[in-house]
């Protein structure tokens, strides 16, 4: 990062998001909703099939996420490819104690949806394609920043050349490995969980019927996630010392070891789709904000995937930045980036400690721990102040939520 000084531009107005994945594209389109003029720098040409973010998961999509979707006119793009989850089981592998939610029990049609990542990032992209004043920059990497007193300028390579790019603030959405966040000079926590996660589709033998599940067992969680046409999207995790013979295995033996990780409640699993591994790693900024600058998403947190929270968090941190930016005469003033930062650490932080935590407390293989965490399950499960705190935490209404979360999707 360089220095400099007062330039001969007038950035006043204009931000730059850095990443074009789900988060960066999300806040994107709430900018320019909200008739902000904004540049996106994506690294991949606006295709789903080259979107390194829009890759074969399945997401499971909190209830507040929709909503926040639908606000900003993806969701009806999407609707038709997701599958609504109205019941979620949490259990732990050979404890007694489960935990059930029933999203009927808690006045909503569904606790939230599941959706293909590309599924969500085709919507992304049709939805940009709408854009009035966006102006998107795609295929193209950032090389380069400049601070001056009122903004930054970005050089930014394109395949016609390099071009400067100027903004009175810089957005960070670029992912775990961010090179804003590194050339903000913002250091960051990394936790390394020694496991490694499998996502793949299978086709169970009963039908999931909009049900979820989320199973502990010391090598790991493993969760199922509903889909359309019967199938389910499995997440398998294993330690990060047998992800290479997981990759080995063929399609039965992988199935035989989803099967004795899940267990029989689908009946027999079978056909399993095109299996991706992914290390899982916990990366924390210290900071959200610097000058004229903001982290958010995968830059500003990267969580353990246990309870599916990363886009969903992600999603929040976009809307409420959104949120404040079109309240503000320049997006880039210090006190907006201060009020972003306080808005977002109770959420952040809540949801950060509850995926650590959890997946220690859950997953831990002292016996001793078996008859607590089986109370803390049926205190979930049958406690109704608990279970109501579990459900709204789980569709994400945590801490001071973005208005754009709060309507309810028709």
């Amino acid at each position: 990062m360089k220095a400099g000084s007062t330039p001969p531009f007038a950035p006043a107005g204009n931000v730059l998001i850095v990443g074009g994945g789900l988060v960066g594209a999300s806040l994107a389109i709430a900018l320019d909703a909200a008739g902000c003029r904004v540049t996106l720098v994506e690294a991949a040409a606006p295709r789903t099939d080259a979107q390194p973010s829009y890759d074969e998961r399945n997401l499971a999509l909190a209830r507040a996420t929709v909503n926040g979707l639908d606000a900003i006119g993806v969701w009806p793009l999407a609707a038709a490819q997701a599958t609504p989850i109205r019941h979620i089981h949490v259990s732990r592998a050979g404890e007694f104690g489960s935990a059930r939610l029933d999203a009927a029990k808690h006045g909503v049609d569904a606790l939230g949806w599941t959706l293909p990542a590309r599924e969500l990032g085709a919507a992304l992209l049709r939805r940009l394609d709408t854009c009035k004043q966006l102006i998107r920059l795609a295929p193209a990497s950032l090389i380069g920043l400049t601070k001056f007193e009122d903004g930054w300028r970005a050089e930014v390579k394109t395949p016609k050349g390099t071009q400067h790019v100027d903004a009175a603030l810089l957005v960070g959405a670029d992912g775990t490995e961010s090179f804003v966040r590194a050339q903000l000079g913002i250091e960051a926590d990394v936790h390394d969980y020694q496991q490694t996660l499998f996502v793949c589709t299978v086709t169970p033998e009963r039908d999931p019927a909009n049900r979820a599940w989320e199973r502990f067992a010391d090598e790991g969680p493993i969760a199922m996630l509903p889909l359309a046409e019967r199938r389910c999207g499995l997440v398998l995790t294993v330690d990060a010392d047998t992800a290479d013979d997981v990759v080995a295995l063929n399609d039965a033996d992988f199935i035989a070891l989803a099967q004795r990780r899940f267990g029989w409640r689908l009946g027999r699993l079978g056909r399993p789709g095109k299996r991706h591994p992914y290390a899982i790693r916990r990366v924390a900024a210290r900071s959200l904000i610097a000058p004229r600058a903001v982290l958010v998403g995968n830059a500003a947190q990267t969580v353990h995937p246990i309870g599916a929270q990363g886009f969903n968090l992600g999603l929040r941190d976009a809307l409420t930045l959104s949120e404040l930016i079109t309240a503000a005469d320049d997006p880039g003033e210090q006190d907006l980036l201060e009020r972003y930062a306080a808005r977002r650490a109770p959420d952040r932080e809540g949801t950060m400690a509850m995926s650590h935590d959890l997946v220690r407390f859950a997953c831990m293989p002292q016996p001793w721990l078996a008859p607590f965490r089986s109370l803390a399950l049926l205190a979930y499960d049958r406690v109704p102040p608990l279970q109501q705190a579990l459900a709204r935490r789980g569709m994400g209404f945590r801490g001071t939520p973005p208005r754009a979360v709060l309507e309810r999707v028709p």
